[in-house]
């Protein structure tokens, strides 16, 4: 333990030398911060001197360049002020030599106004002068001609009327003459090339009536015992079986096609099926029907691709179905409407006309020919209200009611359905007529002509094309020939329908007639 005094006297000393030296660094490092925050201060005092000395001449510099920029804009406010002046002065100047020219036309005005009404007065007594003299002329020509002034108007009117007969008749001729050669030329050429364009078949299709049958011995099976298989055919289908001395087949008779292809269809099933009761006439029936509708329900589709028709109404895509069962002067009304929509299509190409709406009016336009043995009314009535009912477009309700000519064509697609109806029935091989409605067509014909006063007699020849009316020679004149030519071909446009063109023939003949005895 004799260390222990000595050890902690040491660490004493030791202590103490430490915080002697502490001291001695702390007050070393105040002094030494004193010096450098001097130092920092005496910097920054000579930073804020040089940027007060900058600012100052910055300053001085852009005080420099406002005033001269100031000089500069009033130097050139100075030049816009001088030549808007000098613009205002040269304005004024025109102005004040415009006002001097004015004053001197509105003095020559004045002058001619003045030499005007000077004129007026003395063409006014001329006038009357003349009326004078008009007059005592008047009198002098009455005294001399004998005739009073009415009495010469009436002779002169009477002279001007032949003249203007005349006149008239020429003038018809040689603009019928010219419209004639024109409109030749342009329907030529729009037809022909529609026709040309137009595939369509000459021969027609005819709705089937007669079933052909294996044998005889089938016509009894059909009629059955005490005739209860034909009547159970005829009460399901509508359709009259007449069954005669024919060999080997059997007439149907109805008024609708569709009943009628319905029992062709049951007909054909049960003789190849055999087997035939009431029973079974009933299920057949029922399966015609179901095939006949299928096929109506194809062949308005095929028709409307055909005819490249798109958002129609599906009952009239099933209306133009049924339109394959119908037939119109021997000519298949499917095939009808289909080639009416071509031509229309093709004739608005030509005439630059909606050809979509031309086509689908042409397609439509005897759409009631499929109702009208179902209702009653006209086909034209029955489309009208079927395309109204079903919300066609209104060009299209107006073609369908005006191409048979029944109301006034309104518009160009309800001309162009007209024309192409008529080709499509006019052209060759298309339509068959009945004898009949040929006589009565051409007796109609004779009775127009013959209507007219003067007219001696009249024929119809060459199958109604053309009529030969003879004239009486001393009732008629040359010109007025061409007056009642042109009045009965009008007359037979506004009363008769007709394919194609009528040729209305006028012939006055004189004749002198002597014996020598």
């Amino acid at each position: 333990m004799p260390d222990t005094p000595i050890t902690i006297v040491f660490v004493v000393v030791a202590v103490l030398l430490g915080v002697l030296g502490f001291f001695i660094g702390s007050h070393y490092r105040k002094k030494s911060a004193e010096a450098t925050i001097g130092s920092a201060e005496e910097e920054a005092k000579r930073i804020l001197s040089d940027a007060m000395k900058a600012a100052d001449s910055k300053k001085k510099e852009v005080l420099v360049e406002a005033k001269d920029e100031i000089y500069h804009m009033r130097q050139d406010a100075e030049k816009d002020i001088r030549e808007r002046r000098s613009e205002v002065q040269r304005q004024e100047h025109r102005l004040q030599q415009k006002e001097e020219t004015l004053d001197r036309k509105i003095d020559n005005l004045e002058a001619k106004e003045e030499k005007l009404n000077a004129r007026a007065k003395e063409i006014d007594a001329r006038i009357e002068e003349s009326e004078r003299i008009k007059v005592s002329q008047m009198e002098m020509l009455e005294k001399i001609s004998g005739f009073s002034k009415e009495q010469a108007k009436a002779h002169l009117l009477e002279i001007l009327d032949g003249e203007l007969t005349h006149e008239k008749a020429v003038k018809i001729l040689d603009y019928e003459q010219r419209l004639k050669d024109e409109s030749d030329r342009i329907a030529k050429n729009i037809i022909g090339h529609a026709i040309q364009r137009c595939a369509a078949d000459h021969s027609s299709e005819m709705t089937i009536s007669t079933v052909a049958l294996p044998n005889d011995e089938m016509k009894g099976r059909i009629i059955g015992r005490e005739g209860r298989n034909i009547r159970a055919l005829e009460t399901a289908t509508g359709v009259d079986l007449i069954i005669d001395d024919t060999p080997e087949a059997i007439t149907l008779s109805s008024f609708d096609p569709v009943r009628r292809e319905i029992a062709r269809v049951t007909l054909e099933k049960l003789i190849m099926d055999g087997r035939i009761h009431p029973a079974r006439i009933e299920e057949t029936v029922a399966k015609a029907t179901a095939e006949v509708e299928s096929v109506i329900k194809q062949e308005g589709e095929r028709a409307m691709v055909e005819a490249g028709i798109h958002n129609l109404h599906p009952e009239l895509v099933r209306l133009l179905g049924k339109l394959h069962y119908r037939t119109s002067y021997g000519q298949n009304v499917l095939n009808h409407s289909l080639e009416v929509c071509h031509l229309s299509g093709l004739l608005a190409s030509e005439l630059g006309a909606n050809v979509t709406l031309a086509k689908r009016a042409g397609l439509l336009h005897d759409i009631g020919k499929a109702l009208d043995h179902e209702q009653e009314g006209t086909h034209i009535q029955l489309g009208v209200e079927a395309a109204k009912k079903y919300r066609e477009n209104e060009e299209v309700i107006h073609a369908i009611h005006a191409h048979h000519g029944d109301i006034e064509a309104k518009t160009v697609i309800a001309c162009i359905v007209q024309a192409a109806d008529a080709i499509s029935a006019a052209r060759p091989g298309a339509r068959r007529e009945n004898i009949e409605n040929y006589i009565k067509r051409l007796e109609k014909l004779e009775e127009i002509a013959n209507s007219f006063k003067g007219v001696e007699d009249s024929y119809a020849i060459q199958a109604g094309r053309e009529v030969r009316i003879i004239v009486k020679p001393e009732a008629v004149s040359d010109d007025q020939m061409v007056l009642i030519a042109h009045e009965i071909s009008q007359r037979i446009e506004n009363e008769l329908e007709y394919p194609g063109q009528i040729k209305v023939n006028v012939i006055r003949e004189s004749r002198a007639v002597d014996y020598a005895k």
